[in-house]
C-alpha cells in the first residue's frame, strides 16, 4: 500500500490542473495506513468519548475495527449510522441542532476529508476563510482591513439555515465536476442520506449536511466555492474607472498654493525677513485650506469598486459607490443563491449599512474612518477600516461565566459586582488559576486586532476579583488575607510541584495591546502546558502497529487503545491510572485480555 502522505501530495499536485478529473479515489479506503493517519488526527478530541447511535466510542480502537471497516468498503456493505441529534443553545437563545456520528463513521469521514481537502484546497478562492488550514476569522478580518479601504456601503450577508438547506443533488453535481469515481460519489451520498436519531426516532435527511460531522465543513466550502467564483467574476463586471476624479475645491486651492509658491520662490532672494515670514504664513494657510477639503470626489459616478470576504455562511461586501449600487448587489447575490444554489439569504441578518456606522461581522464591529485631520502632512486615517470590540461581547462572557452580578439601585443605575464561581471551588488552586487565565487570554486572543482591545482591562478586572472571591469562598478568608498568602511581588501566583521541582504560575498581567497581524499569540510565563516533557512520545500509529501491550508487555498481540476523556478525571489510585498520569497520556495500548480486565476493575 502507498504511503498516505504520498497519495495526498499527488492529489494536491494534480489539483492545480482545473481540467483534471480524479479517478480511483475509492481504492484508498482499502489502505489501513489511511485509517491510522485519520486516527492520529482525531484521537485527542474529547468528543470521541461521546457515544454515537451505535453506542460505541473511540475506546477499544485497534486494527480489528479498521479491518472490519476495510472489508465493508471492499464489498460495498458499509452504511453510516444515523447521527445522534442533540441541541446546543446559541448566543441569541435559539437552539442549534448538532449531530454526533459514531466513531467508526468519524474515522471514515476523516479519510474522505483528507482526500477532498487535497483535491480542492489549492483551488479554493482566496476570499474564503472558514474551515481552511492556515486561515481563520483573523485572516478574514485582516483582509477586510487591508482591502475595504474607502468603502461607502457594507452588505452584511447571511445565508438562512445554510447547513440544513444544502441541496444534495447540487452538492453531488459539484463533486462530479472534479471527481470521476462513482464508488467515491456513492459514499458521499451515503453520508448525506444517513439521517439522524432524535428521541430514538429515525429521521431521513433530504437536504443539508449534518452539523458536527467531520466532512460537513469541507463539503460546505466545496458547495459555496461556486458562489466565491461567481463573486470574483461579478467584481470584474462591477468595477469601473481607474481613480476618483479630483474635486473642484481641491484643484482651486491646489492652484492657488502652486502660484503662491512660484511667486515666493522667484522673489525669495530679494525679500526682507518680515516679508519671508509673511509669505510662509500665507503658504501654510493655503495648504491648510487645501487639506480641509476632499482631494477626490467620494461620489464620483465614473468610479466604483466592490470587495468581498466570506467565512463559512457569513459574508461581507464592501462597496465604493451609491446606495443604489448596494441595493442592486444585494439583489443580484440573492438571485444567484436562490436560482443556482437553491439557498435563501436571511432577510433579518442581510443588511445594507453605511460604513460611517458599524457593521457586525465575526463578532467585530467594522466601520470606515471619516477623520479628515492630517498627521505629519497626510490624512493617515481617512477612509481606513477600523475594527472594534463590542462591549456586549465581553459583558455576555462575564455573565455566561457567572463571574458578574448586575444590580439596579433606586435610581435605576446598574451596579456591577464581581461574583464567586461556586462550581470551581472544588478544583485545586492551579486548576482555578489556569481556568481564569485561559478565559482572559481567550478573549484577548480573539479581539487582539480591535482598536479598543484595551477595554479588556475592565473584563480582566472583573475576572480577577471573581477569582479572588472564588478562592475566598474555598478557604473562608478575606481578599486581604488571600493576597498576603498568594501574592509574589504584588502579583497573584500559585506555586505547584513538578518532577523537575517547584514552579510558579502567575495571573495573566501582560496587558491588552492591539496587534496588527493574527500570527502572533500572547503567552503566559511558566504556563505548565508549555513545560517540555522529557519522556519520549511515540505516535499513535506506531503504538498500534507495534502490537505490544503497554501493561503486561506481551508482543505480537492484537491491540486495543484505552482512552479517557481527561487526565484529571483519573484519581491515580490504581496502578494503571498512575502510569497514564506519569506519562501524561490519555491513551494506553493494551492487549484484549488486559483491556477487558481494566473495564472489569481487575487489572491491578
Amino acid at each position: 500500500m502507498r504511503n498516505p502522505l504520498e497519495v495526498l501530495k499527488s492529489l494536491s499536485t494534480k489539483a492545480c490542473n482545473s481540467k483534471y478529473r480524479f479517478q480511483r479515489l475509492y481504492r484508498n479506503l482499502y489502505n489501513p495506513e489511511f485509517y491510522l493517519m485519520a486516527y492520529q488526527n482525531i484521537y485527542a478530541k474529547p468528543g470521541n468519548m461521546t457515544k454515537g447511535a451505535d453506542g460505541q466510542t473511540i475506546d477499544g480502537m485497534g486494527m480489528e475495527r479498521i479491518s472490519k471497516l476495510i472489508d465493508s468498503m471492499r464489498n460495498h456493505s458499509y452504511q453510516p449510522n444515523p447521527a445522534r441529534r442533540v441541541y446546543i443553545r446559541k448566543a441569541n437563545g435559539k437552539m442549534r441542532p448538532l449531530g454526533i456520528p459514531s466513531f467508526d463513521d468519524k474515522l471514515v469521514q476523516e479519510v474522505v476529508r483528507m482526500m477532498l481537502e487535497s483535491i480542492y484546497e489549492r483551488t479554493f478562492s482566496r476570499l474564503s476563510h472558514g474551515f481552511r488550514p492556515n486561515r481563520s476569522c483573523h485572516t478574514a478580518l485582516v483582509q477586510i482591513k487591508k482591502e475595504f479601504t474607502g468603502a461607502k456601503w457594507f452588505v452584511e450577508g447571511d445565508i438562512k439555515g445554510f447547513f440544513d438547506n444544502i441541496d444534495h443533488h447540487i452538492m453531488v453535481d459539484t463533486l462530479r465536476r472534479r471527481i470521476d469515481d462513482e464508488y467515491f460519489i456513492a459514499l458521499i451520498w451515503k453520508f448525506l442520506k444517513a439521517g439522524y436519531l432524535e428521541d430514538w426516532k429515525f429521521h431521513n435527511t433530504y437536504s443539508g449536511t449534518p452539523q458536527g460531522s467531520i466532512i460537513s465543513p469541507i463539503l460546505s466550502n466545496i458547495y459555496l466555492d461556486r458562489f466565491d467564483k461567481h463573486m470574483e467574476k461579478y467584481i470584474k463586471s462591477f468595477d469601473r474607472g481607474t481613480f476618483h476624479q479630483r474635486t473642484k475645491e481641491y484643484r482651486f486651492w491646489e492652484y492657488k498654493l502652486s502660484v503662491k509658491r512660484k511667486e515666493t520662490t522667484a522673489r525669495w532672494n530679494g525679500m526682507f525677513d518680515e516679508e519671508k515670514q509673511l509669505a510662509l504664513q500665507e503658504i501654510k494657510a493655503l495648504k491648510t485650506s487645501m487639506q480641509s477639503v476632499h482631494c477626490r470626489d467620494p461620489f464620483d459616478p465614473t468610479f466604483r469598486r466592490l470587495k468581498y470576504v466570506r467565512y463559512a455562511d457569513d459574508f461581507l461586501v464592501g462597496i465604493i459607490g451609491s446606495k443604489e449600487d448596494a441595493v442592486q448587489v444585494k439583489r443580484d447575490i440573492g438571485n444567484y443563491l436562490r436560482e443556482t444554489l437553491k439557498l435563501e439569504m436571511s432577510e433579518e441578518k442581510t443588511l445594507i449599512t453605511h460604513t460611517a456606522t458599524k457593521a457586525r461581522f465575526l463578532g467585530y464591529d467594522i466601520c470606515v474612518c471619516r477623520d479628515q485631520q492630517t498627521h505629519y502632512g497626510r490624512r493617515s486615517m481617512s477612509n481606513r477600516v477600523l475594527l472594534y470590540m463590542p462591549q456586549e461581547k465581553w459583558l455576555k462572557k462575564l455573565l455566561a461565566y457567572k463571574a458578574l452580578r448586575i444590580k439596579t439601585d433606586r435610581d435605576q443605575k446598574k451596579i456591577w459586582r464581581p461574583k464567586h464561581r461556586r462550581y470551581l471551588v472544588d478544583n485545586d488552586d492551579l486548576e482555578i488559576l489556569k481556568k481564569y487565565n485561559s478565559e482572559i487570554l481567550g478573549m484577548y486572543n480573539y479581539y487582539r486586532l480591535a482598536h479598543n482591545v484595551s477595554n479588556l482591562q475592565s473584563f480582566k478586572y472583573v475576572m480577577e476579583y471573581s477569582m479572588y472571591r472564588t478562592f475566598c469562598l474555598k478557604y473562608q478568608c478575606s481578599i486581604g488575607k488571600l493576597k498576603r498568602k498568594y501574592c509574589i511581588d504584588g502579583k497573584f501566583a500559585v506555586r505547584y510541584q513538578t518532577t523537575s521541582g517547584e514552579k510558579t504560575l502567575f495571573l495573566y498581567n501582560g496587558g491588552f495591546r492591539r496587534q496588527e497581524m493574527p500570527d502572533t499569540r500572547p503567552s503566559i510565563d511558566n504556563n505548565p502546558d508549555n513545560i517540555s516533557v522529557t519522556m519520549a512520545r511515540t505516535s499513535m500509529m506506531d503504538r498500534i502497529k507495534a502490537c505490544k501491550c503497554e501493561w503486561c508487555g506481551k508482543g505480537g498481540v492484537s491491540i486495543h487503545m484505552h482512552h479517557v476523556r481527561k487526565l484529571k478525571d483519573l484519581k491515580g489510585k490504581r496502578a494503571w491510572e498512575k502510569v497514564m498520569v506519569a506519562r501524561k497520556r490519555k491513551t494506553m495500548a493494551l492487549c484484549v485480555s488486559c483491556h477487558k480486565k481494566l473495564h472489569a476493575g481487575l487489572l491491578d
